[in-house]
This record gives C-alpha cells, structure tokens and sequence, in this order.
C-alpha cells in the first residue's frame, strides 16, 4: 500500500519490524523504501545495514514466492552481503541457493535399462545415453565445487547446524558418486565400442550394471538428506484464503459468522437434533464490477464442501443467454440442464436480475427460467443436492427480488451478502499485488501515476474496482515492454514498472487550455470573467484542500441566462473541459438534456430515465437546455418529479456530477423559486447578452476562416452595410447561417466558370455573392 511522506523514524521502525518478525513484509513497500534510503539522512553504515535488510527479504519473498532460486534471487542476496557483510539472513539465504543447487542434481532415478535381447544399434543408443548422464554428473561435479567454495564464509555466519551437516554429508556422496561414474564413463564407451549385431563385452556390461546400482542407492542417500528442506505447498482451506483477500472486512466477518452458523447446525444434526427446515445453502451476493463477487462465491462453495454439506466444492457459472431459449420448452430444458450440471455443487447465475425483463414481450421466457429454477430448489429430487448463487449489481439485484416474491423467500436474509466497493488504499494494493504476481515491482513514482489513473476511472458504479486495477497493471507491463531498449539488458527493465509506463498516450499536438480557447470566442467578456473566476476559484479551493488548509465549499453548479444562439452549449463546454484541467471533473465531458430526455409518459419512469442521463454525465457536466419547461403547475406533469430526482442526485454524486440549467432569464426564475433545493444548489449565475452587430460581423468572419474562406477586397465592408443594424434575436446561429449561405452562392457562381478554378477563386467570397444574400429568409 502506498505510503506518503515516509520520515527517516518511519523507515527505521518499519524495517526493524520487518527484520525482527513483527510487522508483515511487503515486496512493494521495501521497494520504496530502498528507493527513500538513498535520500535519508542516515549515517553510512546505517544506510548500508537498512539496505541489505531490503534486498535480503525482497530476496526471501521472492523464494518462498517463486519456490526456486533465479538469477534476480542471486543478485539480490550477493548485493546484501556485499552492503553488509553480517547479514546473518543474507548468509542464510546463499546457503538456502546452495541447497536448492543440490537438488538439481542430473542424475536420473532410473537409468534406462540395457536388455540383453535388444539388437546392437539400440544397446549403442543407451549406452550413449550413459555416457551423456556421467558427462553431465562430471560438469555439476565442478559446478558443486565452485559453489562451495564460494558459501564456506556464509556457513560460518549462519550457523544453521541442521544445513551444515547436510551440506558436509552431501560433499561426502558427491565424493563417492566420483567413482561409479568414472566406471560408467570409460565402460560405457568400450562397450558401445564393442558392439558388433547382438554381441559385446560381459565384463564392461557387469561394470555398468554394478555402477548404476551403487549410483542409485547413493541418490537415494542424498535426496533422504535433503528430505527436510524439500518445501511442500500447503493447501489453505476456504476461510484462509479469504482472510488472504486485500479488504472485504464486513465480507470476512459475514462468512465467518455462516461458516460458525453453518457448522453449528451440522453438529447439532449430528447429535441427533432435528431441523424442520434444514440448512439454506441459497445465496444472494450483490456487488459492483470486479468486487469478487464470483471469486466469493467459490470460495463459500469450498466452505459447503468442507463442512460436509456439499459432495463437491465446484461452481458452475451460468447467465441469461445459457438458460433462456427462442421457443416454447427450451428454456426449461437449458435450465434442468444446468441444474444436473450443478448438482452436488453451486449454480452461479451473474446478472441474475436479466432473467426478468420490464415491459418484455410474451415470447421472453426469462420468467419460465426463474419458475423452473424455484421448482427445482424445493422439490424433492433436488432439494439439498445443490446450492444456487445468484449475483449481480446491489441495485438491481434488490429490485429483481422484490419483483419475484418465490424466488425472494428462498433466499433467506443472512444469506444476503454485499459487497463494498474497494477504497483506494485496497486498490493501490491489489495493483501492487498483481505487479508481484507478475514479478514487478512499482517504484514510488510509479505508484503515484497508478494513484493518479485509479482516481480518474471512479466515476460510476461501472467502475470495475479490482479489475481496473488489475487492467491497469497489466497496461504498464504492456507499455514496459513495448517500449524498452532489449539491446541495453539492464534488469530493472525486467523487473521494475516506472512512471511513464502508467503515463497514457497524448497526442503530439500541443492542444490549448479550455480557459485559452474561451477567450478566443468573440464577445461574451463578461462571461468569460465570470468563468474564469469561478475555475479559479475551484482551482485555489483544491490546492488549499492538498495542502491541509480549510478550504471553502465548492459551487460550481450554474445558471445560463439569455437568448437562443448567445453561446451557452460552447461555454458550458469549455467550462467542462476546464473543470477537468484543473482535477475536479475526471471526464471533463458534456452532456446535453431537454425536458424530452428526462420526462417519461409514467410515475416512476421519470426518475430512471433522470438517473440514467446523470448516470451518463458523471465525471462531467450535465447541460440541460431550456431547463425551464420542467416546470408546470399541474399535477400531472412530470417535470417536477425530474426536478426533485435532480435535487437528489446532485447531492448524492457531489463533486462528481456539475449541472448547468440553461434558457430565459424570468423562466429560469420562476422554474428555482418552484424548488428550495434547486436554489440552494445554483447560486451562480451567468447572463449571456445578445451578439452586437460587431460581434456577429466577427463570428461570421471568423466561421469563414476556419473553413478555409475570406472575404474579397471590399465584401466584408458590404456586408456591413446590409447587416441589421440591431443584431438579430438568433444571435450565433443567425451568424453561422448566413455563413452558409454565402458559401452556397459562390459555389452557385463559381460553377458556371468554364475554365479551371484557382484557390484564390475558390476561398474568396465577392462582394456579388453578399448581393445575392436574402436575410428576410433567415429571419423568416
């Protein structure tokens, strides 16, 4: 789990904790400390004995993880000797490498067997294979010897009696294996030599036997004393591998009460007690994306087995599209299929609620599914032969079972189960978890960066919590990968994942800031003032909060007032785009609503369909234009019950969710005064006046430009002149339109040229083409 701001104390406690056996060690941790130790303010010899601590526990993690001995475990523990010399778990492990070289010894179990009946070429090609097997025993015989040498001063620091011993008596067996061997190296090349069709020599070919013999009862010598050291992997049962999981602590708590539940009834059944309704073993498990729900249920599968209550601990999975048909009969044939698939085991049905679909046609058979499914759990065939685990997203899943009533009362509440959401912390670790799993290590600033890309992906409840991480684990690695320099052969490359491996891609083109492209748009100062004072405000608000200062609430939900065509969907854009720039927004996006995307033609409906336009919004800023005519006085409208479902909202997602109402200034008031919490909620207000003729000549100019149009020596001076000297109530979009109509007349001119066309001809607008301009029909 990452660390902030580590104090010299802090690295001496922690990795005194660690070395002593009282606090757990953890790989990424001392990853990050070795990194601190190069900028602590330790005494040399200090820093030395802290740093070859690090290394010599990265070294014995990394065993008892990986269960052999690799070239990064060697590293490891020689750069802990070297830092300090008296490192007794450094010493330990050089022998422990030792130990574990032993056990590869090249020498087979059985060697392949000569028969007297096999003809001459086949007796050649075993002895041969004898040959090869005492050539390699002769090159790990040097091997041996150089390795020991090499350990002599790690045994005397160690002082392991048991190790020692079993290193001496295995430098004896290596000793008496010199002999039989020599035998099998000089006999078995005079007896392949003396091979002709089915004869050869009886006196080579007894040497060799009476070798191998004296050879095997040597190994069998030396793996009895290497016996002890010979790690066996030990099976956890249920209820240790989900104290194992990284958070889940209601969870863990939850199952162990059931598994104690569970166990009591067993016992008390076993004394002959009688239970009417038997042991539910059906369970609800309810839970956002990669929350564990599925890895929770095999884990409580394995606990029904463990206790006795189910024959095995297997979980089928099934959805939707595994046990609905297209035709009468299949459904509840997929169904019984899937049944005897489980039996003795778990039916686990994700997205279990997809079984029954609103408003869904009669030839939808998700209803015969859930029937056939309820039918099976209380009848006698298969009551008690399997358990069924349904799971899905807590929302839905609590809606699905209100709706089935059968289904819902098979399932009693302690069997309920959901599950939380993952903090950032729990994230940070199960990345960091994943990057091990996968033999990497983060670096400090790479954590910072894996932080950082956490944070911007929880926005909603499609969040995948620990898939997310996992996946942007393995981005990293992908990205390590694809760009590191293979011809360098530096480890860390191998081993270590940097900031810029979790960095994603931007475009090489400098794009500009929001507040940058604001005031680029012609008119509009006042606006543009009161924007950019309110991201500041946001901006200084945030710093004061990271800095620990008290920091003042932020209220960035606005108002848009003014005409059609003023501007409001581009700023409110902008405004989007700059609130993520400065780390509010984690989108940055916009989203545009009218009354017809919120209200429904029913009660009820009018709230889902609000939530699931918010839901969309999230990260970002939800614009909703003429926001107005959600107000009405009757009480059959709908609109109100948007307002109320908005309300809420805003106030469930806070920071996460920005609102603009935008339309008519009176409208827009008498809409806040319907509701005291929309006028709570929306203290900032932001009138947008009406273009000047100016500005529109500006906007028009401007739109010309950027397609790649101007106007002609003395075109814009005539346009001038046949402008409304008033502006015009469509604002913007009377500008764009008459853009577009100046563009078709001179295409309309241009196309009866007969000769080829210049660019100059084709960017120019005449002053010809502004005569044929009609504004009675734009204002029309």
């Amino acid at each position: 789990m990452l660390q902030e701001n580590w104090t010299d104390e802090m690295i001496r406690s922690w990795i005194e904790q660690v070395y002593l056996g009282k606090e757990r060690f953890h790989e990424g941790k001392a990853w990050e400390l070795l990194e601190l130790l190069e900028q602590s303010q330790f005494e040399e010899k200090k820093r030395k004995h802290f740093k070859s601590v690090l290394l010599s526990k990265l070294a014995e993690a990394r065993l008892n993880r990986i269960g052999k001995i690799d070239h990064l475990i060697e590293r490891w523990t020689k750069e802990a000797i070297r830092e300090d010399n008296e490192n007794i778990l450094a010493h330990e492990l050089k022998v422990d490498q030792f130990i574990e070289f032993l056990k590869q010894i090249p020498i087979p179990n059985k060697f392949p067997q000569i028969r007297e009946t096999d003809h001459g070429s086949a007796k050649k090609k075993t002895a041969r294979e004898y040959e090869k097997i005492a050539e390699c025993f002769f090159q790990f015989s040097k091997e041996h010897e150089r390795f020991l040498a090499q350990i002599q001063p790690s045994i005397a620091y160690a002082h392991h009696s048991a190790k020692e011993t079993k290193i001496k008596e295995t430098t004896r067996l290596m000793q008496q294996l010199q002999g039989p061997f020599q035998t099998i190296l000089t006999s078995a090349r005079d007896y392949a030599n003396s091979l002709t069709g089915v004869y050869y020599s009886a006196s080579q070919f007894g040497e060799i036997t009476k070798a191998t013999r004296e050879i095997e009862q040597l190994l069998c010598n030396w793996n009895e004393e290497l016996t002890e050291f010979t790690k066996t992997k030990q099976e956890k049962n249920a209820l240790d591998e989900l104290q194992y999981m990284i958070g889940l602590e209601d969870v863990k708590d939850r199952i162990k009460k059931l598994y104690q539940f569970l166990h009591y009834q067993k016992e008390r059944m076993k004394q002959g007690f009688h239970t009417k309704d038997g042991i539910n073993l059906h369970m609800i498990l309810q839970g956002n994306p990669g929350t564990g729900k599925t890895h929770l249920a095999r884990l409580i599968a394995k606990i029904y087995y463990e206790l006795g209550l189910l024959e095995r601990d297997e979980v089928y999975e099934v959805d939707r599209s595994q046990l609905v048909g297209a035709f009468v009969g299949q459904t509840e044939e997929n169904t019984m299929k899937a049944i005897e698939r489980a039996k003795g085991g778990v039916l686990f049905i994700d997205e279990a609620y997809s079984l029954r679909r609103e408003g869904a046609s009669g030839n939808d058979y998700g209803q015969v599914a859930i029937d056939t499914l309820v039918s099976a759990m209380t009848n006698e065939q298969h009551e008690g032969h399997f358990a069924v685990f349904l799971a899905g997203y807590p929302a839905e899943m609590r809606k699905f079972l209100r709706a089935n009533p059968g289904l819902r009362s098979r399932f009693p509440d302690f069997n309920h189960i959901e599950i939380h959401n993952y903090t950032l912390d729990e994230l940070l670790e199960i990345g960091e978890l994943v990057a091990i799993e996968n033999d990497f290590l983060l670096t400090s600033m790479a954590k910072k960066e894996f932080k950082k890309r956490l944070e911007l992906t929880q926005v909603d409840d499609s969040f995948g919590n620990a898939r997310t991480a996992k996946n942007i684990i393995l981005d990293a690695i992908f990205e390590k990968g694809a760009n590191v320099v293979l011809d360098q052969n530096k480890l860390e490359d191998f081993v270590l994942l940097q900031a810029e491996d979790f960095k994603e891609l931007t475009t090489s083109r400098k794009e500009e800031h929001a507040i940058e492209d604001l005031h680029k748009l012609i008119g509009l100062e006042q606006v543009k003032k009161e924007i950019q004072q309110l991201t500041s405000f946001v901006q200084i608000q945030q710093l004061r909060r990271d800095k620990g200062l008290q920091a003042l609430p932020l209220q960035v939900h606005s108002v848009f007032t003014g005409n059609p065509g003023t501007g409001k969907t581009t700023v409110a854009k902008l405004f989007a785009k700059s609130l993520k720039e400065i780390g509010l927004l984690k989108r940055g996006h916009l989203i545009v609503a009218s009354r017809a995307d919120l209200v429904a033609g029913y009660v009820g409906q009018t709230a889902e369909k609000t939530k699931e336009k918010i839901k969309d919004a999230l990260g970002g800023v939800l614009f909703i234009d003429e926001a107005y005519s959600l107000f009405s006085r009757g009480e059959s409208d709908f609109g109100k019950e948007v307002i109320n479902t908005l309300v809420q909202e805003m106030t469930e997602h806070e920071e996460n969710l920005v609102v603009i109402l935008a339309g008519y200034a009176n409208e827009m008031n008498q809409l806040l005064n319907s509701n005291p919490g929309l006028v709570s909620r929306f203290k900032k207000h932001i009138a947008f006046p009406d273009y000047t003729k100016k500005e529109l000549l500006g906007i028009i100019e401007k739109r010309a430009a950027q397609h790649g149009y101007y106007f002609a020596d003395g075109a814009k001076e005539h346009l001038t002149k046949v402008f409304p000297e008033k502006g015009h109530p469509a604002n913007g979009r009377f500008a764009a339109d008459i853009f577009d109509q100046l563009a078709q007349i001179q295409s309309l001119r241009l196309v009866t040229i007969e000769h080829e066309l210049n660019d100059k001809q084709l960017a120019e607008i005449e002053k010809v083409d502004i005569d044929q301009l009609s504004l009675t029909d734009i204002e029309g």
